[in-house]
Order: structure tokens, then sequence, then C-alpha cells
């Protein structure tokens, strides 16, 4: 699938995507470019990564949860479920190995200034939700914190055969993500399966709740992937470098854009999504600008990022 980016009339840059539907039994609904060149999955297995968590003891309220799977923007609900996540296994925020960061976004770091807060901190992190689960399981099974990013600690073994059960991919040799902690390895179409199988599964029916019902707390309301996850009706999760996996009734979608642009790989799902017809009028309509990013100039809408 190809996306261009076309300013006043004039095509300025061109979009390569990968992108692949499945549903629960494997069997290929679209697909489009390479869907099986390798990749690290990044963030966008972290509700599998939550369930890990929830199978070896950990006990969350559905908000909580959603926050363990989260790539969230920083807002103070965010911060403060992480924080409530730590207090609640006996921890803080010091325990966090994930490096310290502004918000994502750039709202929530200026409330955090006007705040005053000086500097960036751990807890941040758009990845701190899923460290402060993965501590605190380590605090119920009596695992050692200290080394729980390790790709040898007993919480990523289990991670490394549970992403291999939903992907259909042996999620190996693993890398290291951005905030420190292994990157599973697979492709788009391990993805699109995971997110079939997300939507489908009862082992994996408490995250895809959780990152279904609260799409603000996984993501926040201004992003594109939070937009589409208001409207999808399924687990919707984003990964770094432009991915993302879409589930919904055994159906996964999965998509990456080779230059790694995030709201490219959004409006790709949202396209192969509608090829499907899975997408609503309504759906449609609300997603206007998320299936077509619009681009300004002088603060007015010169052009967009259309399909091909």
């Amino acid at each position: 699938m190809r996306f261009l980016t076309v300013r006043t009339g004039l095509t300025e840059s061109i979009h390569d995507v990968a992108v692949v539907a499945v549903d629960a039994t494997g069997t290929e609904l679209y697909r489009s470019g390479d869907p099986d060149r390798p990749l690290f999955y990044r963030s966008a297995v972290k509700p599998f990564q939550a369930t890990v968590a929830l199978e070896a003891g950990l006990t969350l309220p559905v908000e909580h949860l959603a926050v363990a799977s989260a790539s969230h923007s920083g807002w103070p609900v965010h911060v403060a479920i992480v924080r409530s996540i730590l207090s609640d296994a006996g921890l803080d925020e010091s325990a966090l190995q994930c490096p310290p960061s502004w918000p994502l976004s750039q709202g929530a770091k200026d409330l955090q200034v006007r705040r005053g807060v000086v500097g960036p901190k751990r807890v941040f992190h758009n990845c701190s939700g899923k460290h402060a689960a993965m501590l605190a399981v380590c605090v119920v099974q009596g695992w050692p914190i200290d080394t729980y990013l390790h790709p040898s600690h007993p919480l990523q073994r289990r991670i490394v055969e549970l992403v291999t059960d939903a992907t259909g991919i042996r999620p190996e040799p693993v890398g290291i993500d951005g905030c420190g902690a292994p990157a599973m390895r697979g492709s788009v179409r391990g993805l699109a399966t995971a997110f079939a199988n997300l939507s489908s599964s009862e082992r994996c029916r408490p995250a895809a709740n959780a990152v279904s019902r609260f799409p603000s707390l996984v993501a926040d309301n201004s992003r594109p992937d939070g937009k589409l996850a208001r409207w999808w009706g399924g687990p919707v999760k984003v990964g770094a470098e432009g991915q993302i996996g879409i589930g919904r009734h055994g159906i996964g979608i999965a998509a990456k854009a080779d230059a790694g642009r995030p709201e490219v790989a959004v409006a790709a799902v949202i396209a192969t999504a509608d090829e499907l017809g899975l997408i609503s009028d309504a759906m449609r309509d609300a997603l206007g600008a998320e299936a077509a990013p619009p681009l300004l100039g002088g603060g007015k809408p010169v052009g967009a990022v259309i399909r091909e």
C-alpha cells in the first residue's frame, strides 16, 4: 500500500506500507507489500506483556491494566496510575528502569513545566506503565527486581513464550527496546495474527477489554491511534517506527510504514479495514483526518497524506 504527501497539488513524499489482515485461523484476508519482512514489534505487543503479568498472579483494576498495556502520553492520570501500581506493590518510581523522559505529549510536558517540574522523570516515560506492572509481578512472584529487564529473567522468558503463542513466530533473538526492555522480533503478519488472537481468545480477554475500553489511557484523546481506538471497538496498539496492530472479533490487521511514520500506519489499517467492510459510515466520517492526515500551510489545510 502506498500513500502520498500532497501539498497544494504537488507530491512531496511517497510512503510505502506493508499491511496484512488475517483471521484467527491464520487465513489471509488482505495483504499489500511484504508482511513477512523481519521487524521488532516494539510497544505493539504491550497487551501481551501485561497478560503475562496477570497470568503470573498480578491483580490490576481494569484502568491500571490499560496503563500497563499503554504507550501513554504522560498526562497526570497516566502518571498517577503508574505510581499507584508501584505503591500497591510496595515500590516507588525509583524502582523503574525505563530512562528518564518528558511526557510524550507536548501539552502534558508543558503542564509539568508549569507545575515547576525541572527535568525528565522515569515515571513520565511512555512505557512506565509496562515497567510498573513488570516490577509489581516480580514482587508477587518473589522474582529479582533489579534484573527484571534481563532477557533471562523468569518474567521475560514467560513473555517470549506468550508472544510465540500469539504471533506464531518465535520472537528471538530479542533486541533492546527504547525503554530498555527486551524487544520481541517478528513480522507484520505475526502482529496481525497476534491481534486476531487478542480480540478473540479467552486467555487475552482481560487485556483486550482494558485496551478497548480505555483508549485515552492507552494513548490519549489527540493522537491518531487514540482517535481510531475510540471508534474501532476492539484493541488498538501502536509500536515505535510506524507500526500498529488492531483487532476485532477474531480479525487482526497490522501495518508497518517503511519510513516509520505512525500516522501513515494508522491510515493504512483504516484503509484495510474499510476494504474489508469493517468501517461503518459513522466511523468513516469521524476518522476522516486519520484516514487522510491533513497538511497545513499558514495554519490552514493545503493538502493531505492520501492513498495512491
